[in-house]
């Protein structure tokens, strides 16, 4: 017991956020409901014995114990042992628990004064927001928190709060079914979680919610949304450095470079796009396809000086 941690428990999400619990090596766990267990979790969807965490000198394993609602690693659901490292993240219960590196004052913490750490945090946020999940999207990236949430099969309005902008994705048992930005419905749903996958700070918060009634629910399976949005998001990162920023106005030059007849189908829609918002942001929000698609096309207008920067 006296040799120093290597390793710490970081609640990021949860009534615990923000609470640590060291790993000393060679040494068993049982995280669940019960009160003589060695991490207590007090909440509804936690078993009384719900997962074992197991140290040895090199290693970290956690095993589910047969709980209602099961153990996560990753967003992957466990079913025997799973071998832990650094950076992964666990969700249990409400929880997501991520495996750090500890610092020299989590290190010096026993595991009793951890615990009384866990609870007193536990009592002071329930005390003041009462949240069921919360945390910081620095913390746990929104693709990684959708495919926890999608996997283990959530329900309810996950709100995205970053700045100058409020997202939210409706979830039933984990399937993504509507999502917007600002409440503008005229953007398309899948363009919104595309948008917001985008956003890399910012606060989210799941909230229980009544079903939402909405004209036309999203199809794709969570994971297939998730997988389009990773990819349109790398590639339209690739083209940033030829957009100006999303405000920058927009304007057609006169006399034009060239031919309209020349443009393809595409390129002269957006082209008409221009004419009538004259801001990047908006051509993109009025575009019927995706931002990646929008934006590739006023690139190509922009290099054959079609559409110029005023």
């Amino acid at each position: 017991m006296t040799e120093r941690p290597r390793y710490a428990l970081r609640f990021i999400s949860g009534k615990y956020q923000g609470g640590e619990f060291p790993l000393r090596m060679n040494r068993e766990i049982i995280i669940g409901r019960s009160s003589d267990l060695d991490m207590v979790l007090v909440e509804d969807m936690v078993s009384r014995r719900h997962a074992k965490i197991t140290t040895t000198e090199g290693d970290i394993f956690i095993q589910d114990m047969g709980s209602t609602n099961g153990t996560f690693v990753n967003g992957e659901k466990i079913a025997g042992r799973a071998r832990l490292t650094e950076g992964d993240r666990i969700l249990v219960g409400t929880s997501i628990i991520k495996v750090v590196g500890v610092d020299n004052e989590t290190a010096s913490q026993s595991e009793a004064e951890a615990r009384r750490r866990l609870e007193a945090g536990a009592a002071a946020r329930q005390s003041t927001s009462g949240r069921p999940m919360s945390g910081v999207i620095e913390e746990i990236p929104l693709p990684d928190l959708l495919q926890l949430l999608s996997t283990s099969r959530k329900s309810g309005v996950l709100t995205i709060v970053t700045t100058g902008q409020v997202g939210k994705i409706y979830l039933r048992k984990g399937q993504i079914y509507f999502a917007a930005i600002n409440d503008d419905f005229a953007v398309s749903p899948q363009k919104a979680i595309y948008r917001m996958l985008t956003w890399t700070t910012g606060t989210f918060e799941l909230e229980p919610s009544v079903e939402m009634q909405v004209m036309e629910e999203i199809n794709e399976s969570t994971e297939a949304l998730l997988m389009e949005g990773v990819r349109q998001l790398d590639e339209f990162r690739n083209l940033q450095r030829y957009l100006p920023p999303l405000g920058s106005p927009l304007a057609v030059p006169t006399p034009l470079a060239g031919r309209l007849r020349d443009l393809s189908p595409t390129e002269l829609d957006t082209f008409q796009l221009v004419l009538d918002h004259g801001q990047l942001q908006k051509v993109l929000d009025h575009f019927p396809g995706t931002d990646l698609d929008g934006a590739q096309s006023i690139v190509n207008l922009m290099k054959r000086e079609f559409v110029v920067v005023p």
